[in-house]
């Protein structure tokens, strides 16, 4: 009887792990938070990458992930109310601009790396483009193991919870916008 009720107790505490990260948000990082991301939804991203044969897959389950953990975050923070781009939230709590958008995307993808659950990827500091001299703009970056080649994780374009932009670093630093049909 013993060993069910500690095998019980075990139980129960896995399912209240929770991983704590880092974000931030209201342009700038002029806000912070620490989010908790419960046992559940690390499953879920474990589950999203586990399914990866190759980097193709890989990139596609990152981006879902970003959306995933935004998710999480909005339910604990006000980066709920979060609009794509810079337009749709001028001056509600919790609008994130390119700067937060990399930072918290760079605060998700070294939790998969600390994990070991990036298979194909390694995860590099966030990057900058600046095509005129006042439009600067970050994003995430991880880079392909096989053939060193790197992308953009981008998640500034879309609202809070959606998937990633991903993208290979050349044309990210070319001006490459997600096709928003």
């Amino acid at each position: 009887m013993r060993a069910w009720i500690i095998l019980v107790m075990l139980c129960f505490g896995l399912a209240a792990q929770a991983d704590e990260v880092s974000i931030c948000y209201n342009y700038d990082c002029a806000a912070t938070a620490r989010v908790n991301l419960r046992a559940y939804q690390l499953l879920a991203a474990r589950r999203l990458l586990l399914r990866a044969t190759d980097a193709v897959e890989e990139r596609k389950a990152i981006s879902l992930v970003i959306g995933l953990f935004e998710v999480a975050a909005g339910r604990q923070t006000p980066t709920w109310a979060d609009k794509g781009r810079n337009v749709n939230d001028d001056g509600v709590d919790g609008r994130m601009d390119c700067i937060d958008e990399a930072a918290n995307a760079n605060s998700y993808l070294r939790l998969l790396e600390s994990k070991d659950w990036l298979k194909y990827h390694r995860v590099l500091e966030p990057v900058k483009r600046a095509p005129l001299l006042v439009n600067d703009h970050w994003a995430a970056r991880i880079v392909e193991q096989m053939t060193g080649q790197e992308f953009a994780v981008d998640s500034w374009f879309f609202d809070n919870g959606q998937p990633a932009f991903v993208v290979p670093l050349d044309e990210w630093l070319a001006g490459a916008e997600p096709n928003e049909e």
